[in-house]
């Protein structure tokens, strides 16, 4: 048994929905020795949903290794704890209402072990928000129940190492947008996501694109006075801040010629005006990343996948990716904080 390296991060995963394709991505990643080189895992799960999916995809994966808590955990390992104390069938475990639970109580164990300083990152795998609705999940998503559960103001940041596209509004329908575009809380998302450009990036002095939220960025009031009334006064109030901060840009011009590889992020003000252009240049290969909270969460781009789970086939580049810039995000918020500490 291998000792544990002090200086080794510890990348905390949750299972998501059982049913979707979490599980054979996160353990086609860790099957992959050389990369438990960079990090130690811990899935918040069972061994047996482990042993399950390892038959059903003909997996080769020896290195599964069941803790009964924190000090058992072993490097070159993929660590799980157990966390349902019930004996489960997974091969019974239907896709409907009633398996939101499993991921429920392992998102809800995980995120507290992330609090507490047990695990450094923490990885979540994709979830059915429906069915976790439906057994008492009272958010949409991750990102609404971190915000609830750490320190900090989240922003969802989706990255790659050409794009990096910041939402203003998360999950919300179209038609609620425009009355939750304040200038207060676009400058509120701006100043987060630069922020973090600069600790969690490195990048010393970020540009940031500001996307208009109408067609043609409004026409000058022409098609909409969003732009106008208040994502312009919000974009100068900041660059006379001496933020590097330019906009709004008409989204469809803005990504038609590439003038996104001009900036650090984009600040996008709905979700699929962000997460359509940032999934077609990058799809499988992105990460969603929480930003501005206290710790770090990422995942992968994409969603459960019922169409094509325990069949074999799913990609773990997205979930790869989430992991290590998980553990890149971490390693430049102790550098910068050496840093400033060193300034002082």
């Amino acid at each position: 048994m291998k000792i544990m390296k002090k200086n080794k991060i510890i990348v905390g995963v949750s299972t998501g929905d059982i049913n979707g394709i979490g599980m054979e991505i996160f353990l086609k990643v860790c099957r992959k020795k050389k990369l438990l080189e960079f990090f130690t895992p811990i899935l918040f799960g069972s061994t047996k949903l482990c042993s399950y999916y390892k038959k059903i995809l003909n997996l080769e994966v020896s290195n599964i290794r069941e803790i009964k808590n924190f000090k058992e955990i072993t490097d070159y390992k993929i660590n799980v704890l157990n966390i349902w104390k019930e004996d489960i069938k997974f091969d019974s475990v239907k896709i409907n209402q009633d398996s939101g639970k499993y991921p429920i109580s392992s998102l809800k164990k995980a995120a507290k072990s992330l609090k507490e300083g047990k695990i450094d990152v923490l990885v979540t795998a994709p979830v059915n928000k429906n069915f976790m609705n439906f057994k008492g999940f009272s958010f949409f998503g991750h990102t609404e129940y971190f915000k609830n559960i750490l320190e900090g103001e989240s922003l969802m940041v989706m990255i790659h190492d050409t794009l990096k596209i910041a939402l203003v509004t998360n999950h919300l329908p179209l038609k609620n947008v425009s009355s939750e575009l304040t200038i207060k809380k676009i400058i509120k998302s701006i100043k987060i996501l630069h922020q973090s450009l600069i600790i969690d990036f490195s990048i010393e002095k970020p540009r940031i694109a500001v996307l208009g939220c109408n067609p043609h960025s409004g026409e000058n009031g022409l098609v909409g006075d969003e732009e106008k009334t208040r994502i312009k006064p919000a974009v100068d109030h900041l660059f006379k801040q001496r933020l590097l901060v330019f906009g709004p840009y008409s989204p469809d011009g803005f990504f038609g010629n590439h003038s996104y590889r001009n900036f650090d992020a984009v600040l996008a003000m709905y979700h699929d005006q962000g997460l359509i252009p940032f999934k077609t240049l990058t799809f499988n290969e992105g990460v969603n990343f929480t930003a501005g909270l206290s710790q770090i969460r990422t995942s992968p781009d994409h969603g459960v996948a019922y169409d094509i789970a325990k069949k074999g086939i799913a990609n773990e580049k997205s979930f790869e990716k989430a992991i290590f810039s998980a553990i890149k995000i971490f390693k430049n918020r102790k550098e910068h904080m050496k840093i400033s500490k060193n300034l002082l």
